[in-house]
């Protein structure tokens, strides 16, 4: 068994390692890392571990593992170290896992791989297995099912919260009894039983916020094709519901209902109106007053990005619920405590883990789960006895990538040509010298409404960035305006530019890196997927002069296409349609200009392309590269290199189609910008 010293504090401790069943082997060892250059299997494999969740007791870990080359569901003993395989899927990725209780589990599917990070796309569903796997059921059916049967909105359950102390019982949400909303169910996991709990609901509403005792009291609705949300809430179960906010979600003045505080009267909320971020305050909804502000960034989003969507912000103890401090996605992530005694804890992991990013939650009384990353040091889990003060290696989620074998993602700031300074991220090749000029990618994220990437978080772009440095290129991983999370002016003005000063955007991200004096400005690739895809396309055509080549994957080529064909899965969502007219600009999807639509730009674009897509793909469906392929064929200039994968949807999950996939663009960027230039 691996010996590990850890210093908490100023003790020093004995630790073991712990896997998953097995003893580990001597290149699961930090003091026997792999040698040698980092291959591009190593890169694009999934994890060893992923998302460890503990049961309500504190004994046991469900975890996510590759088996089959898909991240499947399995339960750790921590006692006995004995593990269990749960699911055994080819197709899906197992993405979201809860507990119910200490003996059941339930779980979604859908794609770990993808530019915006883990998705549902045509997975969901709901299923339930119990930890020994003996008990199995499925309570909602996936989306590819649900299509099949041309049903085209997700009618079906996920998880809401835990009801204490209840081993079968969970709150659902889903949309069983109208397409248009969305209720609150207690679900029965053992026979399957639903029972609805918000009888009388506003119309079109999209989520909830319960208060301590697991009660319904705040309602966020939509009105019908519009942006315009609508914040209910109710003074208790037997109370008519009452608006006391509305809002526009394209448009500073979001109010985000986050959380009930102990009193269950006093709300927590993000909201940035009149201010430059999402902050998060107090707020009384009985006299509707906004009260003090509790966590703020003077550049980043807390508690919601802007648009409505999840964003570090409130974390609470998960066994009281009682709130234990804030959080932001800065450049790098920062947290606040509200006790010294987590702030003591905090110190004492920090000094026996440096340089990474240490969060703790507590599982059962002296005992707390750290989860430890950088942007060199893939997440690893670890288990703290603080009265024993010793500290645990559990699981390492990339063994096989050490800090040793990763480079730094640096963070920098880069101004637009309209004034905008927008944070981005960098990679440059181990052994870099000042002075040196480099060949380049900028990669550009999906979404686009999305903060892609982060630091210290292993998501698509820092995949690409860690690949690429380590094959000698500089990488360059910009935001661009209306990414959320970034603050006011970096969002809203991005809404009316798609096409337009979002893709400028990103040629001012290229200039940024030629100023700095790594780029060498004749040797300029893009790359990026789904929206990055787009953005890929639209950069060739714009600025011939800037890139000289371009990776394109899973794109958009026609924008009215994609928000209108019923192969994909936006057009049958009526508020996803609206955003997109808000976000380009127009009125109606037959004035969508066709200068924004690269499909039209073919014979603008003469620089060499990459394409790749998957046949399965629902969210940017085939048809869009293939439409775009033809145009450039007849304009000349043919793609030098395409890969189409069957059985692949919104991003690659099979490792063989990855390592085909990388090793072709690391050969076409040699070619036209890099070794071989």
């Amino acid at each position: 068994m691996l010996i590990r010293y850890v210093t908490l504090g100023c003790v020093l401790v004995l630790a073991s390692h712990s896997g998953l069943g097995q003893t580990p082997t001597a290149a699961n060892s930090p003091s026997s890392a792999p040698s040698g250059p980092v291959t591009i299997a190593d890169f694009v494999r999934p994890p060893a571990y992923a998302n460890p969740t503990i049961s309500r007791n504190g004994k046991y870990f469900a975890v996510t593992i590759p088996i089959n080359n898909r991240m499947n569901l399995a339960v750790v003993d921590l006692e006995t170290k004995n593990a269990v395989a749960l699911t055994n899927f080819r197709d899906y990725d197992v993405i979201s896992v809860n507990w119910v209780g200490n003996d059941r589990l339930l779980y979604r599917l859908g794609q770990f791989n993808t530019p915006t990070g883990p998705g549902i796309f045509d997975g969901g569903g709901l299923f339930m297995v119990s930890r020994d796997g003996k008990e199995a059921r499925k309570l909602a059916p996936t989306i590819r099912e649900l299509r099949a049967t041309r049903q085209f909105v997700d009618r079906g359950l996920r998880y809401l919260r835990s009801v204490p102390n209840n081993d079968e019982e969970v709150m659902a949400v889903g949309r069983l009894r109208s397409a248009d909303s969305v209720d609150i169910y207690r679900l029965n996991v053992v026979t399957g039983r639903s029972t609805l709990i918000t009888e009388r609901r506003p119309e079109l509403t999209e989520s909830y916020v319960l208060d301590r005792n697991r009660v319904p009291r705040v309602a966020v609705s939509r009105i019908k094709d519009s942006l315009t949300q609508i914040v209910w809430y109710r003074k208790d179960d037997q109370s008519s519901w009452e608006e006391i906010i509305r809002y526009d979600s394209a448009k500073p003045g979001t109010f985000d209902p986050l959380y009930f505080e102990s009193d269950n009267q006093t709300l927590l909320v993000a909201t940035n109106a009149n201010r430059e971020t999402m902050g998060i305050f107090r707020y009384d909804p009985n006299d509707r007053k906004l009260g003090e502000v509790v966590a703020q960034h003077k550049k980043f989003d807390m508690g919601s990005d802007g648009l409505g969507g999840a964003a570090p912000g409130v974390f609470t103890d998960p066994l009281t619920d009682e709130v234990l401090g804030y959080s932001v996605a800065a450049e790098r992530p920062e947290t606040v405590y509200l006790t010294e005694s987590d702030n003591r804890l905090q110190k004492m992991i920090d000094g026996a883990l440096p340089n990474t990013y240490n969060t703790f939650r507590r599982i059962r009384g002296n005992e707390y789960l750290v989860t430890s990353r950088s942007d060199r040091e893939p997440a690893s889990w670890y288990l703290l006895d603080e009265g024993k003060k010793t500290l645990t290696d559990l699981f390492s989620s990339r063994p096989w990538l050490t800090r040793e074998r990763l480079v730094e993602m640096k963070p920098f700031y880069y101004t637009t040509r309209d004034g905008l300074e927008i944070l981005g991220y960098y990679f440059l090749p181990r052994g870099y010298k000042q002075g040196e000029k480099l060949p380049t990618v900028v990669h550009i994220h999906g979404g686009p409404t999305v903060r892609a990437d982060q630091w210290g978080a292993f998501s698509f772009g820092v995949v690409e960035g860690q690949l690429l440095a380590s094959r000698g290129y500089a990488v360059i991983v910009p935001n661009f305006r209306v990414t959320p999370g970034l603050g006011n002016k970096v969002l809203y003005s991005g809404f009316g530019e798609f096409g337009r000063k979002m893709v400028d955007d990103h040629e001012d991200a290229a200039k940024w890196g030629i100023k700095e004096g790594f780029v060498d400005p004749e040797r300029i690739c893009i790359s990026g997927a789904s929206y990055g895809g787009y953005a890929v396309l639209m950069s060739l055509a714009r600025f011939p002069q800037t890139f000289k080549c371009g990776v394109a994957g899973l794109v958009v080529s026609d924008p009215e296409l994609i928000l209108t064909s019923p192969a994909g899965d936006i057009p049958f969502n009526n508020e996803a349609v609206e955003f997109w007219k808000r976000m380009i600009g127009v009125e109606s999807l037959s004035k969508i200009p066709a200068d924004i639509a690269p499909v039209n730009l073919a014979d603008k674009i003469k620089q060499p392309i990459m394409f790749y897509a998957g046949t399965d793909d629902i969210r940017t469906p085939l048809e869009q590269t293939s439409k775009m392929i033809r145009a450039l064929e007849r304009a000349g200039n043919a793609p030098k290199t395409v890969v189409i994968k069957a059985e692949e949807g919104h991003g690659f999950g099979k490792l063989e189609n990855n390592i085909e996939l990388y090793t072709k663009m690391v050969d076409f960027l040699d070619t036209y910008i890099g070794k071989r230039k």
